[in-house]
């Protein structure tokens, strides 16, 4: 009988955010999949978790994908996690996702354990109507970056896109001279401690010289009127 693939979303900063249906498909899985084992170990010892952990990220090769399918065919339970929030969303476990249902069809079982989302959490505090909205994860480092940022300009509804520290200033400026006048909002480090939400038009935002460049970035931009 085939296995079972869980995809469970673990917290974005703050540890009471992690769900008992997780904790307990967790401890009962047969493996853990992690983008990055050092920091998924640090949450499974917080839980008292034992399970076994390996390393699924954005350089795992055929092999790896062939050896999780071949493990799913045997009936083993396997599950997927990500740095943090849930997994497959602006994350290499969309590939393992498609690969598992290419390889596998109805044959598998794929179960979300749904919980914690930096934009689902970004949009309910935004203001900003989110019936439709486009999400468009981390902007192009290099090729595709201009023609991704005003793309996401261009977008009539709200759009959410991810940013990292060393990059959210210079991603802010280029917004901010595309559409100086669109309102959004940038949430720095959702549910943590220092956790800091700044609303404006993009031309303020960029202005800020008080958004510390340390930890992770959501920046929501509100429809176009």
């Amino acid at each position: 009988m085939t296995g079972t693939l869980y995809i469970i979303a673990t917290p974005i900063g703050n540890l009471q955010d992690m769900s008992p249906r997780a904790l307990t498909t967790l401890r009962e899985a047969g493996l853990i999949l992690a983008e990055d084992t050092r920091v998924v170990k640090k949450l499974l010892s917080h839980f008292n978790v034992h399970t076994p952990v390996e390393r699924f990220d954005a350089n795992a090769d055929a092999t790896m994908i062939k050896r999780v399918i071949e493990k799913l065919r045997e009936g083993a339970t396997l599950a997927l996690v990500s740095d943090a929030g849930t997994p497959a969303i602006s994350d290499p476990g969309s590939w393992l996702v498609a690969e598992v249902v290419r390889a596998l069809g109805t044959e598998v079982k794929i179960v979300p354990i749904a919980g914690p989302s930096a934009v689902t959490a970004a949009l309910s505090i935004s203001g900003f109507h989110s019936d439709i909205f486009t999400f468009f994860g981390f902007p192009p480092h290099k090729k595709g970056r201009s023609s991704r940022l005003n793309e996401i300009v261009a977008t009539e509804h709200t759009a959410v896109l991810f940013e990292s520290p060393h990059r959210i200033e210079k991603t802010l400026a280029e917004l901010a001279a595309l559409s100086p006048a669109r309102r959004a909002v940038v949430c720095r480090e959702l549910t943590k401690m220092f956790e800091t939400i700044e609303r404006g038009t993009l031309a303020e935002l960029a202005a800020l010289g008080r958004i510390r460049a340390q930890g992770e970035f959501v920046i929501v931009l509100a429809p176009k009127k």
